[in-house]
């Protein structure tokens, strides 16, 4: 059966992009920092749709956790057919007043090993002429995001980044895509703080139709799905405003949180 690997599966859309892809009978290397979530979600997958649920915990925030994570599914004697990059987080506040080491967390989280996992699995996909990386950036990715910004700008990379290699490899048989999901409710909310954001109430979207969204895109092929009518709009409309607005209105919504 294909295998795939999805990051940060312990909670929030990489549980539930596990649990899409063991009711579809494919196979999974699950991975996380916490162990115990992990476990109890592969113990439920394997009873339910008797798939083979692998586990590897690993903080993708440390150095060579990449490496080390690769090596153990290298070992295991496993091949990643489709690579899910969920992992990820955000901090909100103002860039000087915030931890320096959680920002540059947060920029090798959501950019270096993400950046890191694609390099590593993408020449075996080549190989074969087969596979899938999706890569879970936000509409973060389309505005500068004051109060917010290592966050916003970690996105727009993610963005960037899948865009290329989407264009890289589109001829090659491997599917590279970028998911952008608005607000969404899952435990990466209440971690940066958004969980009380009346402002966005109109847009908050359920995590099983953004993992949906998601994994129909890399099967198609998208380069870029924003998922949600109201946060297509909302992303398209960006292009159109000059900056200085772009990034007033944004900061102006992040920084009413406080």
């Amino acid at each position: 059966m294909p295998t795939a690997l999805v990051t940060g599966a312990s909670a929030g859309l990489g549980d539930g992009f596990a649990r899409a892809l063991a009711k579809e009978g494919q196979d999974l290397i699950l991975t996380a920092r916490r162990v115990d979530r992990l476990e109890a979600l592969a113990t439920k997958l394997r009873a339910a749709h008797g798939v083979a649920v692998h586990v590897f915990a690993a903080d993708l925030a440390r150095p060579g956790a990449t490496e080390e994570l690769l090596a153990d599914v290298a070992a295991a004697g496993l091949s990643i057919d489709l690579l899910v990059n969920n992992a990820g987080y955000g901090a909100r506040g103002g860039f000087a007043e915030l931890d320096r080491d959680e920002q540059l967390g947060i920029v090798d989280v959501n950019c270096r090993a993400l950046v890191a996992l694609a390099h590593g699995v993408l020449p075996q996909m080549i190989a074969r002429g087969s596979g899938g990386i999706l890569n879970v950036a936000s509409t973060a990715a389309f505005q500068p995001g004051p109060w917010m910004a290592v966050y916003y700008a970690s996105k727009a990379f993610v963005l960037s980044f899948s865009e290329a290699l989407h264009e890289e490899v589109r001829d090659k048989g491997v599917r590279v895509s970028a998911l952008c999901p608005g607000p969404t409710r899952t435990e990466f909310a209440d971690r940066a703080g958004m969980k009380d954001l009346a402002s966005f109430d109109a847009v908050w979207a359920d995590a099983d139709a953004v993992v949906r969204d998601g994994l129909a895109a890399v099967r198609a092929n998208s380069a870029v799905k924003v998922s949600g009518t109201i946060n297509t709009l909302m992303a398209d409309s960006v292009r159109f405003l000059p900056r200085i607005l772009a990034r007033k209105v944004t900061g102006t919504i992040q920084k009413r949180r406080g």
